[in-house]
Formats: C-alpha cells, structure tokens, sequence
C-alpha cells in the first residue's frame, strides 16, 4: 500500500493517508504484541445509499500535511485518555467504488475495555477533525460534497 505516514517513534502509534486499497488483515497484523489481550477494529465501507440518493462512487481529497499532524493529535490523545499498547489508522484518498474500505482504525491493548474506547474515539476524532473532504456521484447524474454533521453527534 502505497501511503503518507509519519511516525513519532519506533512503535509509536502511526497514521496514514493511502492511495491504494487498504489491507485490513495486514494491518491488524501489525498491531500484535505478545502483552495484547485485546484488539478491536474499524472499518468504514463505501455504501450504494446516502440520504435518499443512489451512490455509484465517491471521491476523498485530503489535504496530507495537516491530516497527518492532526490525526497524530488525535492518536496521542487516544493513548492519553484510554492507554494501550497500538493503534494505526488509514484514511484513503482518491476514487473510491462501493464496498471499498475508505477508513481502518485498529487498537491492541491488554485489555478490552481501553481497546474499545480508543478505537471509537480516534474514528469519531478523525471524521470530525481531519481535513478531509468527501464527494459523492450519483445513479442520477448529479455529484456532490459532503458535509458530515452527524459525525460530530458523538
């Protein structure tokens, strides 16, 4: 997978911006540690239907530099607020088709509880906070971007 990352230091928690399909079996791999009695995931898929209207694709721009910093942000505080042991995100970018996975977020930790919380507060932290900005086309003709309100409900 080709990918912008940054990386605080080595094992540190990491985020990446991809422009090819995402490998969520692969990723999770890479979370293992011998100390994890837990690992919970996320991921996001392109659905056909939103708000009434038929999606045929939809497209990510992002801006790198600042989604990169801000969703290492987003990972520290996570490591703050819920301690665990890793946790990777990848947020794609570029044309995406139905039932590709647009967004993976994985957290291993001793335990499930901390697994769990971290992982719901770094996607609900990147959909809200990263400079991404998605547009979608529909079976009508038409196209449009979208804004996320619902995303910053929880």
């Amino acid at each position: 997978m080709k990918s912008c990352c940054f990386r605080r230091s080595p094992g540190a928690d990491l985020i990446r911006i991809a422009d090819t399909a995402i490998d969520p079996d692969a990723l999770r791999r890479q979370l293992f540690d011998p100390a994890a009695g837990a690992y919970c995931g996320f991921e996001g898929w392109i659905r056909n239907l939103n708000e009434g209207e038929t999606v045929l694709r939809l497209e990510y721009e992002v801006y790198k530099p600042l989604a990169v910093s801000e969703g290492e942000k987003v990972l520290a505080e996570a490591a703050e607020k819920f301690p665990h042991l890793h946790a990777q995100c990848v947020h794609r970018e570029g044309l995406l088709e139905i039932g590709d996975c647009a967004v993976w977020v994985g957290v291993s930790s001793p335990h499930r509880d901390e697994a769990f919380q971290a992982c719901r507060y770094i996607i609900d932290q990147v959909k809200v906070r990263l400079p991404i900005w998605k547009k979608e086309f529909y079976a009508s003709g038409d196209s449009g971007w979208v804004n996320c309100e619902r995303c910053a409900q929880h």
